[in-house]
């Protein structure tokens, strides 16, 4: 089984693509690209698959980070992606995802003293 860094290596990945592929824009700008909306709604699924396979443990010792919702996410976007509300996936970019970076940054580097 993979160690928990090794995903949160890889949600921190989508994060930072995310944060540069939507820097700047405005709501109808990413609305009016389907290869953006397509990409960033692929690393939400990557976010929301990793953050499935972190033991549960480590979610439970952390429990300021909304593991369920991010998996939540994930799920929406996969099952009812005809039915995807792109409000809340570009509010969750824009607003949740910036403040969740910095605290897994910390949490990587705290799995790496251990």
């Amino acid at each position: 089984m993979k160690s928990n860094s090794v995903f949160l290596r890889h949600i921190l990945s989508e994060l930072a693509f995310l944060e540069k592929e939507t820097h700047g824009l405005e709501f109808q700008a990413f609305m009016g690209d389907e290869r953006l909306t397509r990409a960033c709604a692929r690393s939400l699924e990557v976010i929301g698959e990793a953050v499935k396979n972190l033991d549960a443990e480590f979610t439970k010792a952390h429990p300021a980070i909304e593991w369920k919702k991010l998996a939540g996410l994930r799920d929406k976007i996969i099952h009812q992606y005809f039915g995807v509300n792109w409000d809340i996936v570009w509010d969750v970019i824009q607003t949740k995802l910036p403040g969740l970076k910095a605290k897994l940054e910390t949490l990587l580097r705290q799995c790496a003293s251990e």
